[in-house]
């Protein structure tokens, strides 16, 4: 079985390969929104962690409601950049006809954000 540690850091890593064009059988729009997913996922995983630990029941919660109860729990500047990034992440997944995808540049300050955030919130479980 693995552990979340485990699964957010391969995520972060899958980012990280889309974002270098490692699997070039995609398209460059492709990479990206897939490297966006990755990165929203560790970022979700990593909110789940942080409210499970203070209270179960938190888990089973939308995203959107998740990261209202962030705020209870971490302080407040990391709760708004977290749903900041999960909101710019979630449009950079979602394909639209009408719309380009999120650009290399983009994902890439996602990816730090994100790689930031979740060191953030590793920390406020050590500190627990």
């Amino acid at each position: 079985m693995r552990t979340h540690a485990t699964s957010i850091d391969e995520l972060l890593l899958t980012a990280d390969r889309l974002l270098t064009g490692q699997h070039l059988r995609t398209t460059s729009a492709g990479r990206h929104r897939g490297a966006s997913l990755a990165l929203r996922t560790a970022l979700e995983i990593a909110v789940d962690r942080r409210l499970t630990s203070v209270m179960s029941g938190l888990g089973r919660l939308s995203g959107r409601a998740k990261l209202l109860c962030l705020r209870c729990f971490t302080d407040a500047e990391t709760a708004r950049r977290t749903k900041a990034v999960w909101s710019h992440l979630c449009l950079g997944c979602h394909y639209h006809q009408y719309e380009i995808g999120p650009s290399r540049d983009q994902v890439r300050a996602w990816r730090a954000e994100v790689g930031e955030l979740i060191e953030e919130l590793r920390a406020d479980l050590v500190q627990q």
